[in-house]
């Protein structure tokens, strides 16, 4: 799957929450098609699965997993991520949580900018292990 979008950007140059915003989507994308395509299921339940699979909680024992696979590279845009200074507070989360997560979202969002959908899917695949 390449990018969706007709524009080019150079992901480098983005801000880590800039890549957290597209990243956040692209998350969200990939993890509806994983349940959607896993059984063909009632709405009401796809999206309780998506919730939960999208929380930042989740996100965070995702990255858990996908650490010691990625690359240099990926940790730095990851790390630029986490470290981000945003003016949200997370409600339902710890900080710990909120921040991982973000900083995982940016690293989505750099690898889908940077054309590289296959490499997501690879760390999503990687944490169901």
């Amino acid at each position: 799957m390449s990018r969706l979008t007709i524009y080019d950007c150079e992901p480098k140059q983005l801000s880590p929450l800039t890549l957290a915003f597209i990243g956040d989507g692209v998350f969200d994308l990939f993890v509806r098609e994983e349940i959607v395509c896993s059984a063909n299921r009632p709405v009401k339940e796809l999206n309780k699965l998506k919730v939960e699979r999208v929380r930042c909680e989740a996100q965070a024992r995702l990255f858990e997993k996908i650490e010691p696979d990625l690359t240099e590279e990926e940790l730095d845009i990851f790390r630029r991520g986490r470290n981000a200074h945003t003016s949200h507070t997370p409600k339902n989360a710890s900080s710990y949580d909120y921040h991982t997560a973000t900083g995982l979202e940016a690293l989505f969002g750099f690898l889908y900018l940077s054309d590289r959908t296959e490499r997501i899917r690879a760390l999503i695949k990687i944490s169901q292990n």
